[in-house]
């Protein structure tokens, strides 16, 4: 843990580097309290298993994230729950639309080297065994200089060290639950014939910063609608809000298959939201970011990371239950400011957007 935030549990690895390789890994939980055990044991032991594979060879730097979805959390562990976890807020837009797909356990996976990736995503699969079943797996690689499937530097805004810290970590606003942090995963693809018939210019239009040399447009020179400028939100006082982005390319070349998979890890998932909600729907509404006329949302879920304890002590089920058993201690006032979507700087409210069309 980091001097200025020593009082809090450790974390999960949610701010190291996206790493060279990364394996991203959405499971259901199999139906039964056989499955449901399972789950828990491997939660407890997940640390255990990080390590065993990461000391074969030093150097590698494996990490492995675990996030629990709202609905496997409810099953699994029941009340008190985390204050901001839920299922991933549809968004659908005049013209894009960000689905929300199953998920109830997330692994994040990533290392130097992608054999680190393998091993490890294999041992957790022989520990969870028949207790799970897929959902989505995409393999991640590192692309040059950081850069995403469409040419352009990806995660340059990201904070760094502390502020990094400050972005992706509860803290006493939900004390229960401290140390852990929420992560929303969105697969997306790429029509990269159509991308690529664009100018560089254009594209750099698209994105709202130049593509060779990585600079940012000045403010009267940016489209309204590119990605740059429709991802800056600000709270009521004018501060601008940040998240820990980990995306990382994939792609089948003989499918045409070219992606990104976005995964923004925040201390409270209403920046992401609100940056999404700017995204699909616009701001003001119908000033979507252009990029999404180029890819396209195949999944959306959010999942919460526990701390580094908690993770372990899910093994044995809830960890606050005895805590709210007890008298109850000196309650901790929500921070000022806090990041709930209404109090977010002239911002358009989720609960607000008209809700959307029932599927046909």
């Amino acid at each position: 843990m980091t001097d200025s935030n020593s009082s809090l549990p450790d974390p999960q690895p949610v701010t190291e580097s996206p790493g060279v390789a990364a394996y991203f890994i959405v499971l259901d939980i199999a139906a039964g309290a056989a499955a449901e055990e399972a789950v828990r044991a491997f939660l407890g032991n997940a640390a255990g298993l990080r390590r065993s594979v990461g000391q074969r060879l030093a150097g590698r730097d494996l990490k492995l994230v675990v996030g629990i979805g709202s609905e496997a959390w409810d099953r699994l562990f029941g009340s008190p729950r985390p204050a901001h976890l839920h299922p991933f807020k549809e968004l659908r837009g005049d013209k894009h639309h960000a689905p929300s797909t199953p998920g109830d356990l997330l692994l994040h996976i990533r290392a130097r080297t992608e054999d680190m990736c393998f091993e490890l995503a294999t041992q957790i699969m022989q520990a969870l065994g028949s207790a799970v079943q897929p959902v989505d797996e995409v393999h991640g690689f590192r692309y040059f200089d950081a850069r995403s499937m469409i040419g352009f530097v990806d995660g340059t805004e990201n904070p760094e060290g502390g502020e990094a810290f400050d972005a992706t970590v509860i803290g006493e606003e939900d004390a229960a639950f401290a140390g852990g942090s929420y992560v929303i995963v969105q697969k997306y693809l790429h029509n990269m014939q159509a991308w690529n018939s664009l100018s560089t210019e254009e594209q750099e239009r698209v994105i709202g910063r130049t593509k060779h040399d990585d600079i940012e447009m000045a403010d009267d020179v940016k489209p309204a609608n590119s990605h740059v400028a429709l991802n800056v939100v600000e709270d009521a006082d004018g501060n601008e809000l940040a998240i820990l982005r980990a995306n990382m390319p994939f792609a089948n070349p003989s499918r045409g298959e070219f992606g990104t998979y976005f995964i923004a890890y925040a201390n409270d998932p209403a920046v992401t939201e609100l940056m999404l909600t700017n995204m699909f729907i616009g701001r003001p509404p119908g000033n979507y970011d252009r990029l999404l006329d180029f890819s396209t949302a195949m999944t959306g879920t959010l999942f919460f990371v526990p701390s580094q304890a908690m993770l372990e002590a899910l093994a044995d089920g809830n960890p606050v239950v005895a805590e709210h058993a007890a008298p109850a201690p000196e309650t901790v006032p929500s921070r000022d400011g806090t990041l709930s979507i209404g109090s977010l700087k002239g911002q358009p409210q989720l609960e607000s957007l008209p809700a959307p069309p029932l599927e046909a």
